[in-house]
């Protein structure tokens, strides 16, 4: 959405609309992403979380075998968006969003300087995977996914899932449990050599994309009559994939989390191409842009520019996201006072206390203590 200036290159859009007409020739394909790695502890996908806190979340994401970086990274992103500054209206502080009830228990010094402070990403960090882990305890003697069960006791507190054998029938439990998982995979390190088809909503959002070349940016533009049909960056990639019934949100550093994240030698058209002021920090994403192969996006660029083809290859070029329904589903919608309106349950809810009543969440979530 950031004013930004890129070269378009001569000749791109006859080029790559011929490229992607005899490619929708070849037909389309269901929908897939690329496989996670094996084994308990998958690495972290590059450019996914600032480039400050991988080692601890890596670090801390193999603390016991029910959590992983990838899962740790997904529930931080979920509570904070990584601000070790967030506090919520629920009166939870820090990147991992503790009630001081709860930090008062499970506080961890995971740097070692002899203090547990809840705003220290180290002790947040170290702090939200030690009640992880202890949560996995609790519930270790129930049958089922041993992760899924501890996200469950995260949300609607251990007795729950024991009583229930399992994760507990709660509409917003069963949907926390999916999205975290689902938000895990963006996370997740991709795997080599995997070749993957192009889906009939990449197809789809590719040519909703082709009808507004031409198109005048604006700033905060989401195609609007009162706007005269007109787009930014991160509105045009929003439109494009709600014309094929996959809702992403408004700004591009959020789309960014909507589907795992391919390698530049595995684009396909329909991905959601990024670029950032810091690639080290996905925070700093400012632009976006949808792939239509060969090097090249469409994309709305900047004041004064239109809707066109441009090339990929920039020094801001951060990575790519192929935007999946559950990928989407899982990202949570902030408000402007830093809850969570959709998505997921709301901002400082989420940690459920190891004593806490096995009824059904509220729309509040479950109290830490």
């Amino acid at each position: 959405m950031v004013l930004r200036r890129r070269a378009a290159a001569a000749g791109a859009a006859a080029v790559v609309t011929v490229g992607f007409t005899a490619l929708i020739a070849l037909g389309t394909y269901a929908a897939s992403g690329v496989p996670r790695q094996s084994g308990n502890h998958p690495g972290l996908s590059g450019g996914t979380v600032p480039a400050a806190y991988r080692p601890l979340i890596e670090k801390w994401g193999a603390l016991c075998p029910e959590i992983s970086a990838p899962m740790l990274a997904a529930q931080l992103y979920q509570e904070s968006g990584f601000d070790p500054q967030a506090k919520s209206p629920a009166e939870a502080y820090g990147m991992a969003q503790f009630l001081e009830a709860t930090w008062a228990k499970y506080g961890t010094d995971g740097n070692g300087d002899g203090k547990r402070d809840i705003w220290d990403p180290s002790d947040a960090i170290a702090s939200a995977a030690t009640y992880d882990c202890a949560l996995a305890r609790d519930v270790a003697q129930v049958p089922g996914d041993r992760q899924a069960n501890m996200l469950a006791a995260y949300n609607a507190g251990p007795y729950a899932v024991i009583d229930n054998h399992g994760v507990p029938p709660y509409r917003e439990t069963q949907g926390y449990v999916k999205n975290i998982q689902a938000l895990a995979r963006s996370f997740t390190a991709p795997s080599t050599g995997v070749v993957i088809g192009l889906s009939r909503q990449a197809a789809g959002a590719i040519y909703y994309a082709q009808t507004k070349l031409g198109t005048d940016y604006l700033w905060g533009g989401e195609g609007l009559p009162s706007q005269n049909g007109r787009f930014d960056c991160s509105g045009l990639t929003q439109a494009a994939y709600d014309s094929v019934g996959i809702k992403l949100p408004r700004v591009a550093n959020d789309q960014w989390y909507a589907g795992e994240h391919p390698s530049r030698d595995q684009l396909r058209p329909g991905d959601l191409v990024f670029f950032a002021t810091d690639l080290n920090d996905p925070r700093s994403i400012h632009h976006v842009g949808i792939y239509v192969g060969g090097g090249y996006m469409i994309d709305a660029p900047h004041t004064g520019a239109k809707i066109r083809y441009d090339t990929i290859d920039q020094r801001d070029y951060i990575g790519a996201t192929r935007v999946t329904p559950d990928g989407a589903e899982a990202l949570p919608v902030r408000g402007t006072d830093g809850s969570i309106t959709a998505g997921q349950v709301p901002t400082g809810a989420g940690q459920a206390a190891a004593g806490a009543s096995p009824t059904a969440p509220s729309g509040q979530g479950p109290a830490k203590s």
